[in-house]
C-alpha cells in the first residue's frame, strides 16, 4: 500500500473521533449513522482526507472539512476589559438572547463561531468582566455550540486515553504511560516470540501486535470460553498482522507442561455429541417427516422438510469446520509454547496475577524479560517474594508510575485539577536458568506443577464472571 494512501481515511478503517477531551472509536462505512457526544454524524465525507483533519458538523450530521487555521479562529475576540468582577450579580438576565432565539439562529444555518459572537453582542456584563473571565466565558461558549470533530489514527496512545477517559474499569486503571513502560520494560520488538495475559479488553494485545510491527508470534493466553479482543480490533490491523496472533487457554496450561496435552481431546468430545445428536434429530425429524407425509401428500409441505434438512446439515458441516479450525490454532499455539523460547513475557489482569506469572514463566527462555501490571500493591509483592524464594528471576523491580499534567498558560501555570491520582504498579525482571536461584542453590522442585499452579481456578473464576 502506498504511503499517501495509509495517511488517508478509507473505507472500513478503525478511526478515533476526537472532541474535545472525548475519544471515541468507529468504524468508517458509507451512509451509517454514528452517536458522538449526543449528535448524528456520517463519517462519509471524511473518506479521502487525511488523518488528523478536523471536520464541522452541520444540522443533519454531515462533516464539513474545516479550512486551515486563519483569522478565523481569532474572529471570536475579547472586548475592552474591566477591572475586576466584583460589581458583577449573576442574576440570569445579563443575556438577551433567548433559548428560542439561539434555536432559531441554528435553523438558519449560523455556524457555532457566529453564534458565539452574538452571545458575547447580547451580553450586558461582558465588558465588565475580566481578562481572564472573558476567556473562560468564549471557551465556554465555543464547546457549548461549535461541533468540531478531529478523526484520528488509533494509536496505543489515543487508544489508551479513550479507555482510561471514558470506561477505565475495562482495563484495569491501565494508564497510557503505564502501558508505554510495559512495552518497554518488556522489550517488546519485532521478530521476537512474546506471550501477553491481558483481561484489558485486547489494549494491551493490540498494543504489543503495533510495538511488533506485524514481525514475529504473539501468543494470547485467556481464561474462559474464548480470548477478548475488541481493543485488539479497534486498531484496524492489516490481515498480516493477525496471522502473527495465536491463542491458548489459560486451562490447559497445565497439561502442557506435564506433557499430557491432547489437542483432539475436547474436540473430540463435542464432535461425538453432534454426532450422536444429529442421528436422533435426523431420525425424530424422519419420523416427523412420514407422519406428515402419511397426513397430506402436498409436494410444497415435502419441499420444505427437504430444505429444513439441507439447512441442518449445512449447519453441522459449518460447526465441525469451526471445530477443526480451532483445533489447529490449539495445536499451532501448543508448538510454539512447547519449546519453551519466548522472548518475552506480558501480564495485565484483574486477576491474582501470582498463579499466572508462575506458570507461564516456565515458557520463557532464559535471559529474558517479563513484566506484571496490577491496579494494586499488594499482588505484586507477593510475586516478588515468591520469585525471590523459589528464583528463576534477577532484577527484580517493583515500580509505581507516576504523571502530573499542567495546564501552561500565560500567568496561570498550574496542574491540572482533575487528573488521575495513580497509574498503577509494575514489576520486571528478566529470567534466568530455573536450575539455580540468585544465590546458586538448587530450586525446589519437590512438587507437582498442578500443585504449584491453580490456573484452573482462574478459568473456572473467568467463566462465571463472564
Amino acid at each position: 500500500m502506498d504511503s499517501d494512501d495509509e495517511c488517508r481515511i478509507s473505507q472500513g478503517d478503525y478511526v478515533v473521533l476526537k472532541r474535545g477531551d472525548v475519544y471515541k472509536s468507529v468504524q468508517v462505512e458509507t451512509k451509517k449513522k454514528i452517536i458522538f457526544e449526543k449528535q448524528w454524524i456520517f463519517l462519509d465525507a471524511a473518506i479521502g482526507e487525511l488523518y488528523g483533519s478536523t471536520f464541522e458538523l452541520d444540522a443533519g450530521g454531515k462533516l464539513c472539512l474545516r479550512k486551515p487555521k486563519n483569522t478565523e479562529e481569532d474572529s471570536t475576540e475579547a472586548k475592552e476589559a474591566g477591572q475586576d468582577n466584583r460589581h458583577i450579580i449573576d442574576d440570569g438576565k445579563s443575556q438577551k438572547l433567548t433559548r428560542d432565539d439561539i434555536e432559531s439562529l441554528k435553523e438558519q444555518g449560523m455556524k457555532g463561531q457566529e453564534i458565539v459572537q452574538q452571545l458575547i453582542n447580547n451580553s450586558t456584563t461582558f465588558r465588565d468582566k475580566t481578562e481572564f473571565a472573558q476567556a473562560k466565558y468564549i471557551k465556554k461558549k465555543k464547546k457549548k455550540y461549535e461541533s468540531k470533530v478531529t478523526i484520528l489514527k488509533p494509536t496505543s496512545r489515543i487508544l489508551a486515553m479513550m479507555y482510561h477517559g471514558r470506561e477505565p474499569g475495562k482495563v484495569c486503571h491501565l494508564r497510557y504511560d503505564t502501558l508505554a513502560q510495559m512495552m518497554t520494560l518488556g522489550n517488546i520488538h519485532a521478530g521476537s516470540k512474546i506471550i501477553v495475559f491481558e483481561t484489558c479488553a485486547g489494549l494491551v494485545l493490540g498494543s504489543v501486535m503495533e510495538r511488533m510491527g506485524g514481525h514475529g508470534s504473539v501468543i494470547q493466553m485467556y481464561p474462559g470460553g474464548g480470548p477478548v479482543r475488541a481493543g485488539m480490533e479497534s486498531f484496524g490491523f492489516p490481515s498480516r498482522f493477525h496471522d502473527t496472533l495465536h491463542e491458548f487457554p489459560l486451562c490447559k496450561v497445565n497439561a502442557l507442561l506435564s506433557g499430557t496435552l491432547n489437542v483432539d481431546e475436547k474436540d473430540a468430545d463435542s464432535a461425538n455429541n453432534g454426532q450422536s445428536e444429529e442421528p436422533s434429530a435426523a431420525t425424530s425429524s424422519g419420523s416427523s417427516e412420514s407422519q406428515s407425509m402419511e397426513v397430506s401428500t402436498d409436494p410444497s409441505e415435502a419441499k420444505k422438510m427437504e430444505e429444513r434438512e439441507k439447512l441442518r446439515e449445512q449447519k453441522a458441516q459449518e460447526k465441525r469446520v469451526k471445530m477443526e479450525e480451532k483445533r489447529k490454532r490449539l495445536a499451532a499455539a501448543a508448538a510454539l509454547l512447547e519449546g519453551r523460547n519466548a522472548d518475552g513475557l506480558v501480564i495485565a489482569s484483574r486477576f491474582h496475577p501470582c498463579p499466572v506469572l508462575l506458570g507461564l514463566l516456565r515458557f520463557v527462555a532464559p535471559s529474558r524479560p517479563f513484566v506484571v501490571y496490577c491496579q494494586y500493591r499488594e499482588p505484586l509483592i507477593e510475586c516478588y517474594t515468591k520469585l525471590r524464594e523459589q528464583g528463576g528471576a534477577i532484577s527484580l523491580k517493583l515500580t509505581d508510575s507516576w504523571l502530573r499534567q499542567y495546564q501552561v498558560l500565560p500567568n496561570r501555570t498550574h496542574p491540572v485539577l482533575l487528573m488521575s491520582s495513580g497509574g498503577g504498579y509494575l514489576l520486571s525482571g528478566i529470567t534466568v536458568c530455573a536450575d539455580t536461584t540468585t544465590s546458586g542453590a538448587p530450586r525446589k522442585t519437590d512438587e507437582p506443577a498442578a500443585k504449584r499452579i491453580k490456573l484452573d481456578e482462574i478459568s473456572s473464576s473467568s467463566n462465571s464472571s463472564q
